[in-house]
């Protein structure tokens, strides 16, 4: 391999370097080693799958070629294995980053080297478009990302594979075979199988390709994150904001927009921009929650739990009192003027789910409405209208969460007292009431 092709050893005291023992990784190890040249510590991190009858000597063979490189050695072994009809690609693959991550942070690394090449971005990206990928998917694998405070790199990306092959044998290096890269169940080794032999010359125009899809990756971010600067207000997004745009681009921003919440399944960002009509309030399950539009907004809301049972508190005392189950606190503070609570009416109250017959009155002199046509007066979404409620010890209404306090338990004259508000672990844009209400 030319001297261009030795990756570049920065800055950090300590860098990690991948470590299968195959001929791929074993060129990356060696080069990276001859280029440290002593001013960094090089530590070769190797995962144990037990896949393989073969693994152990596998992992003594990768400690004994770190160690006559002049690197360190850091080995983990998978523990458990693939559930019942999971992909063993997929298993491998999952607890291989979560080992190296571990690895390269107990060893001092903030620099991790990977060996993949050409042809393995080749592959990803066709892979990638057997699925349907998008352009995130087509995008394959990025030269560099930092992941929790590590950087994953890939100085050989753009290396056709014969060249690793060349810097191997010339420097008479020592490597390990795996079976498996010829066993045709899994889809790497059958595209390989197949591919290369019949378009020799397609690893650099597929390489090619995945650069491409990098570049609109980047550009449709760049986009989106200029569209919902301007269509998204907190949790909300302003849905006849988004459909004004080309369809696209709406596509676009949403995507990015569910991205930050639930993931962006193809299938959800079409049924959204499909079924959705001004003014309509709809629901599309999603993975962790829902979506929810409701006036012209879209919300996301992660999976409710079962309400907590009904529970009896003290709010005689200023201060916050978080409630574990239902998403928010109780916040009470002093009052001696405006909407206020009796102390007294505070000391025990019973705080627990809707019902389905309460009813609600937002100030004095506002009539006494059903609680849903309360909420729906406040803006009130339909997911937030569970409760908790506060009842006093003689079953009158005090308060509920994202409504306020009930008119009819306010304090009466001078008497001074205690204001009660709801504070959502994550508020949606709706306030919790205004005049007669907690603000």
């Amino acid at each position: 391999m030319a001297a261009s092709a030795t990756p570049r050893i920065a800055d950090p005291d300590t860098v990690a370097v991948a470590f299968s023992g195959g001929l791929d990784s074993t060129a990356l190890l060696h080069a990276a080693t001859r280029a440290a040249q002593g001013r960094q510590r090089v530590v070769a991190l190797h995962v144990h799958h037990g896949l393989q009858p073969q693994a152990d000597g596998w992992a003594a063979h990768c400690e004994q070629a770190a160690r006559s490189f002049g690197a360190g050695f850091d080995c983990t072994w998978l523990s458990g294995a693939p559930g019942r009809g999971d992909s063993v690609e997929a298993w491998a693959r999952a607890g291989r980053h979560r080992a190296l991550h571990e690895m390269a942070v107990r060893v001092g690394a903030d620099l991790l080297l990977l060996a993949h090449h050409r042809r393995d971005q080749a592959e990803t990206f066709l892979l990638q478009a057997l699925r349907g990928a998008g352009t995130a998917g087509l995008a394959s694998m990025p030269r560099q990302q930092w992941r929790d405070g590590i950087c994953w790199a890939r100085p050989w990306l753009d290396r056709p594979h014969a060249a690793l092959r060349a810097y191997a044998e010339r420097h008479g290096l020592r490597w390990i075979e795996d079976p498996s890269n010829g066993d045709a169940r899994f889809a790497r080794n059958r595209l390989r199988q197949l591919l290369w032999p019949a378009f020799p010359a397609a690893e650099a125009g597929l390489a090619q390709a995945a650069r491409w899809a990098q570049q609109a990756e980047a550009l449709a971010r760049e986009i989106a994150a200029a569209d919902l600067a301007t269509l998204a207000d907190g949790e909300r997004l302003d849905l006849p904001a988004l459909f004004a745009l080309s369809p696209a681009r709406a596509g676009n921003a949403l995507r990015a927009w569910l991205a930050c919440r639930t993931g962006a399944p193809a299938s959800l960002v079409a049924r959204l921009l499909a079924e959705w009509r001004p003014g309509a309030t709809l629901s599309w399950p999603a993975p962790g929650g829902c979506l929810h539009a409701y006036r012209d907004g879209l919300f996301w809301a992660a999976q409710a739990p079962l309400p907590p049972a009904a529970t009896v508190l003290d709010l005689s005392r200023p201060g916050r009192y978080p409630q574990p189950g239902w998403g928010g606190a109780w916040v009470v503070a002093e009052a001696t003027a405006g909407p206020r609570l009796c102390r007294e009416r505070l000391a025990r109250v019973t705080q627990r789910a809707r019902g389905g017959a309460e009813q609600f009155q937002r100030a004095p002199a506002a009539a006494v409405r059903s609680l849903k046509k309360a909420c729906q007066a406040q803006g009130l979404p339909p997911w937030r209208r569970a409760g908790p409620l506060l009842w006093d010890d003689g079953g009158r209404l005090l308060a509920v969460a994202g409504l306020g306090m009930d008119a009819r338990a306010f304090a009466a004259g001078d008497e001074p007292g205690l204001a009660l508000r709801w504070l959502e672990d994550s508020a949606l844009p709706q306030s919790e009431g205004g005049a007669g209400g907690a603000a």
